[in-house]
């Protein structure tokens, strides 16, 4: 091996440890980017012509990414702060709603939050992608193999329709004391709530009137005009294991003027009123309580209860907030009470992610290295579940780099001294010729 040779060598030591401080300083000054991957660099020997005996040429550095550690997670107070609690990673684009696949992206870095338009983007501007969701809450069939079918997840001005009740359960306890009095006293009113085919809230109300009748029960239904739809009678019982159920329901009358209609099953204890609340009449089924059996009406001593009520049907609604759970599902909540799913977030999964292309902005694009694109759903097996109020930090461990970082700096001097050794040594040679 010649002189010059030897200081060649000592070069391509210099510039290896170079590049392994610049990959430290990297690594060091994004210690605080959430999702960065470190990276550092393997030193690899090189030699001169392909004969196993052939001389060293000295070492060259061969950067790595170690993408497939994972960082801590911290909690946060947004909803849309995203961390992925295993493998795999969002998807997100350079443009909302990105026709072209090549500007896809792969990234751990979940600080999302919406532009001004409601898209959800992160602190680096990549845009978070999903599988829009249909009416029924479902994806549909999806290409999960390519970007193709992916949206850009939006929660923005974004409204519900109204939807119309169809039926009332109905719970309330009559006082039996106000029963087989000689002068029966005023009935006991109250209101339900139901909604219009167009989302309009309206209001039914329901009289029990009591009878001289021990046990006898008057119920009148009313629209929301105050007009008289119908009533019947209900008689409970006073004694044996069913005391204070209904007994059964008896003189049903059908009070309404057309298209309006009331009807009463007795055997289910179920009355179904026809509202005119459009062209087409709307039924709404309420529940009262079958015979001899609880849950609906009942009649006790004490205090009217007044109506308990659950029932569908619901105003029109707008977003107010968005909420992400485990799996991924981006749900939208309406300032009427809804909540509807909008959008399914797959996480992307490759057989190899240290073999990733890194791209500005803790980006990754697929590569031979890295194998082809799977998109799953978080917490199917292969990928981890999805943490909303979280954040992942970086994977780098800032005592380790600074540990390196003195290595380095020793390595780099002792190649430099290889250099200025062997200037040394070509002086030296210099001097025999005088």
């Amino acid at each position: 091996m010649s002189i010059s040779q030897s200081m060649q060598i000592g070069v391509s030591g210099l510039n290896a440890n170079a590049e392994r401080v610049g990959d430290i300083s990297n690594n060091i000054a994004n210690a605080s980017t959430d999702g960065y991957k470190r990276s550092f660099s393997s030193m690899v020997s090189e030699t001169v012509g392909s004969d196993q005996t052939a001389e060293g040429a000295g070492v060259r550095a061969e950067q790595r990414h170690d993408i497939s550690t994972t960082g801590a997670v911290r909690g946060t107070t947004s909803a849309t702060d995203l961390a992925i609690e295993g493998s795999g990673f969002f998807v997100v684009s350079e443009n909302a709603d990105e026709a072209n696949q090549a500007n896809y992206a792969l990234t751990r870095a979940g600080s999302f939050s919406p532009d001004d338009e409601g898209n959800l983007v992160n602190a680096a501007g990549y845009y978070l992608a999903g599988f829009p969701v249909d009416e029924s809450g479902a994806i549909g069939a999806v290409d999960t193999n390519s970007y193709s079918d992916l949206e850009t997840v939006n929660i923005g001005d974004q409204t519900i329709a109204g939807q119309a009740t169809s039926a009332i359960d109905v719970r309330a306890n009559l006082p039996s004391q106000a029963t087989g009095l000689a002068t029966p006293g005023d009935p006991f009113i109250s209101s339900v709530e139901y909604f219009t085919p167009l989302g309009e809230a309206e209001r039914m109300s329901v009289a029990f009137a009591p009878s001289g009748t021990e046990n006898l029960w008057t119920m009148t239904f009313s629209d929301n005009e105050g007009a008289v739809l119908g009533s019947a009678d209900v008689t409970f019982n006073d004694s044996g294991a069913n005391a204070g159920s209904p007994a059964s329901y008896t003189n049903v009358q059908n009070l309404a003027t057309a298209p309006a209609a009331f009807a009463f099953d007795a055997a289910t204890g179920t009355a179904t009123v026809t509202l005119d609340t459009g062209a087409t009449p709307q039924d709404v089924e309420i529940t009262l309580g079958a015979p001899d059996a609880y849950g609906g009406l009942t009649q006790f001593a004490g205090d009217y209860s007044g109506l308990t009520i659950s029932s569908d049907g619901a105003s029109a609604g707008t977003l107010v907030s968005a909420d992400i759970d485990a799996d991924g599902m981006v749900y939208g909540v309406f300032d009427n009470g809804a909540r509807k799913a909008l959008y399914q977030i797959p996480l992307a999964d490759v057989a190899n992610p240290d073999g990733l292309a890194p791209g500005d902005g803790n980006t990754y694009k697929i590569s031979l290295s890295s194998g082809p694109l799977n998109l799953l759903f978080s917490g199917g097996g292969a990928v981890g579940p999805i943490s909303a109020f979280a954040l992942e930090s970086s994977n780098v461990n800032v005592a380790q780099e600074l540990t390196d970082l003195i290595q380095v700096q020793r390595a780099y001097s002792s190649n430099a001294k290889i250099v200025t050794t062997t200037d040394q040594m070509l002086e030296e040679t210099l001097q025999i010729k005088r």
